[in-house]
């Protein structure tokens, strides 16, 4: 019994003959142009380089300021009795709302004014050439905060911290415009402390004094007994019982009695009056001696730079964003060079390439042998040695011909199952390779082949 060896197919050994074909392919494509890649990604990297010492620096001054809630105007946090400014009443402030409206003071004009006067920001010619009406006067806040977004004033979120960054052409406009932005800001903010203070508390001390002529008022139109007399008055009772007099006496005793206790009860509303607005007085008060420290703490000053210090653009930066355009201005250079050259290019052949086919062509030869009794049509776009031709010629199932847009050579191709290209890289014609090749395809014949010399 006999027995046949099986051999099982594997995509995988076909998939791995393909792979390694494309890469080598896609190396010889860039090998072939490692010049030209190398003159455009040296020429971006060095006009990345340039720009580093070409381009005005610019020097970014930062600094950080913690809004310390518990030392704020009006202890929202711990001040039972806070009060708004318009009504008077108790208020509740949240935390994101808080630093809001402390980032907006600091962009005020209050404060930014102040910051362009101190740093001597005014309006100068366009681009250093072209007239400005305004020329000589200070920036405008508005002006100030927008030109060129160099001012930024953020909320890091979910803190009560706000980062403050300043970017200028001078290290020492950079550090003055931040130093100058916390100390206005600072300023600002103990004034508009000081000024909320006193005015609550004036607000209070006149409901205080008020309060306390009322009760004043109640204490001395009080009436009638008080509730001690009531006592030992059943003798009294008893007697009404038998005596007019003694009802009418009881009677008189009693409406006495009513009219003081209601004016006890009014007596002791007012008192517990005073008392709360004794507690707030308390508050106002504490809150007026606070009011002179600022609830603003930096806890990251600004620092003054040297000129090599957080300026930008950087060499090193500039290095890998040199790398990285270098790379993609290379990519597109060598793409541009394949789609426009003349002559034929590796990105043109197919995927099955013989790259030394003169030095192998017994390796040629197998590949003939290999689809015998199919027809294999040779197509030759150089001229050919002789005993290359004569090789090919000794093949039964090969026949050799030259490139040739003719019926002579469409019929030669008709006749084929199979067919090889031999050509030569940068010296046959892209549009004569290109125009054979789009012969054979629309001849429905496979080419097996690209076999280079």
């Amino acid at each position: 019994m006999s027995h046949e060896s099986v051999v099982y197919y594997n995509p995988a050994d076909e998939l791995d003959e393909e792979l390694n074909i494309n890469l080598k392919k896609i190396f010889f494509i860039i090998w072939s142009r490692k010049e030209l890649i190398l003159r455009v990604f040296a020429s971006i990297l060095v006009f990345f380089i340039l720009l580093t010492f070409i381009m005005p620096k610019k020097y970014k001054v930062s600094a950080d300021l913690y809004i310390n809630k518990s030392n704020n105007s009006n202890m929202t946090e711990i001040n039972p009795y806070v009060l708004n400014e318009s009504s008077g009443t108790i208020v509740s402030m949240g935390s994101d709302k808080a630093i809001n409206n402390e980032i907006e003071l600091i962009k005020s004009e209050l404060v930014l004014d102040k910051v362009i006067k101190d740093n001597n920001i005014i309006y100068k010619k366009k681009f250093g050439i072209i007239p400005n009406k305004k020329e000589g006067e200070f920036l405008s806040a508005k002006a100030f905060y927008n030109k060129g977004k160099k001012l930024k004033i953020e909320n890091v979120k979910n803190t009560n911290i706000i980062t403050i960054e300043y970017k200028a052409n001078k290290p020492e406009l950079a550090y003055g415009v931040v130093s100058s932005l916390i100390t206005n800001y600072i300023e600002l903010h103990k004034e508009l402390n000081t000024e909320k203070s006193k005015a609550d508390k004036k607000l209070i001390e006149s409901e205080y004094t008020k309060a306390k002529e009322d009760l004043n008022k109640k204490l001395n139109q009080s009436s009638g007994l008080p509730v001690q007399s009531m006592t030992g008055m059943g003798n009294l009772s008893a007697m009404s019982a038998f005596s007019k007099s003694a009802s009418r006496a009881l009677g008189n005793i009693r409406g006495q009695y009513l009219a003081g206790e209601k004016s006890q009860i009014a007596v002791n509303e007012e008192s517990q009056k005073v008392a709360n607005l004794a507690s707030k007085l308390e508050w106002a008060k504490m809150v007026e001696q606070m009011s002179d420290s600022s609830k603003v703490l930096v806890i990251n000053e600004p620092q003054q730079l040297r000129p090599f210090e957080n300026s930008s653009p950087k060499l090193l930066i500039n290095i890998i964003l040199g790398c990285v355009f270098g790379f993609i201005g290379s990519l597109a250079a060598l793409i541009y060079a394949e789609v426009n050259e003349k002559k034929l290019s590796y990105s043109m052949l197919t995927d099955n390439i013989l790259f030394d086919g003169l030095k192998d062509v017994d390796t040629l030869k197998v590949e003939v042998l290999g689809y015998k009794p199919k027809n294999v049509l040779v197509v030759s776009f150089i001229q050919l040695p002789q005993n290359i031709i004569n090789t090919l010629h000794s093949i039964s199932n090969c026949e050799v011909t030259y490139a040739d847009i003719s019926e002579e050579f469409i019929t030669k191709v008709s006749g084929s199952e199979k067919i090889i290209f031999i050509s030569k890289i940068f010296t046959t014609g892209a549009e004569t390779y290109k125009k054979i090749k789009n012969i054979v395809q629309k001849q429905q014949k496979e080419i097996v082949y690209d076999v280079l010399v």
